[in-house]
């Protein structure tokens, strides 16, 4: 079963020393379709200072208490690399993050997460460095283009090879590789619409400018597609 990425937010998260605030949001890559970064809003905790989350450092979802269990301290947290939730993501700040909690870069290698292939390691990191690590030189503040928000993709209309019909309303993800394996979109009218679902194998482009997903499928073979099949899941191993 997939994981509705709708039904997470606002999920508390859970480090082993305490609660560090809710989910707020998620940033993937509109290539692969991977969840790279969870949102955590830590609300007066740390004044309202919002975090990335890395995939690798989450744990099981417990569906019942509405908590995602997180594998990290308060203070490691805390003394993470801050982000500005209003600019985009740069390749500089995800090496310096990767780089703070001991993390494989996803871009090095061909796999989904790069050379580990796999999100969800077997054990979180047993050190940690206190600071990030320092740079062997001048790099560039380059942004990653591909990066995007599941909160500002939501809503976009959806354009079939033969005209516009309905808008993106949730994203169902593969809680073994938190990789985005379809999309939920609602079609007719926004309240009295169905939903249905369609493969992310089928989108073309996710474009910006026009707020819109295009994907190589008629709208009469979206308006047959199936239910979304979501269901809670117990775990994220």
């Amino acid at each position: 079963m997939f994981q509705s990425i709708k039904q997470l937010y606002g999920a508390k998260l859970g480090a082993p020393d305490g609660e560090i605030g809710q989910v707020k949001d998620f940033y993937f890559d509109d290539e692969s379709w991977a969840v790279r970064y969870l949102v955590a809003d830590t609300g007066t905790w740390l004044s309202g200072r919002q975090v990335l989350i890395s995939p690798h450092s989450l744990d099981r979802f417990d569906q019942a208490g509405k908590v995602l269990r997180v594998n990290l301290t308060r203070q490691q947290i805390e003394n993470s690399p801050s982000i500005e939730t209003h600019k985009p993501v740069s390749r500089q700040y995800e090496e310096e993050f990767y780089g703070y909690y001991g993390l494989p870069g996803y871009w090095q290698g061909d796999g989904l997460w790069g050379a580990t292939g796999f999100p969800i390691l077997e054990a979180p990191p047993k050190s940690f460095p206190a600071e990030p690590t320092a740079s062997g030189g001048p790099r560039p503040n380059y942004t990653e283009p591909h990066l995007r928000s599941t909160q500002a993709v939501s809503g976009y209309h959806l354009q079939a090879s033969d005209g516009a019909i309905g808008h993106v309303c949730d994203y169902l993800m593969d809680p073994q590789n938190w990789a985005i394996r379809k999309l939920v979109i609602k079609t007719g009218h926004r309240f009295s619409g169905k939903e249905v679902q369609i493969p992310t194998n089928k989108v073309e482009r996710v474009s910006y400018g026009d707020s819109s997903v295009y994907v190589a499928l008629t709208r009469e073979t979206i308006e047959q597609s199936s239910a979304p099949d979501m269901a809670p899941v117990g775990g994220t191993r």
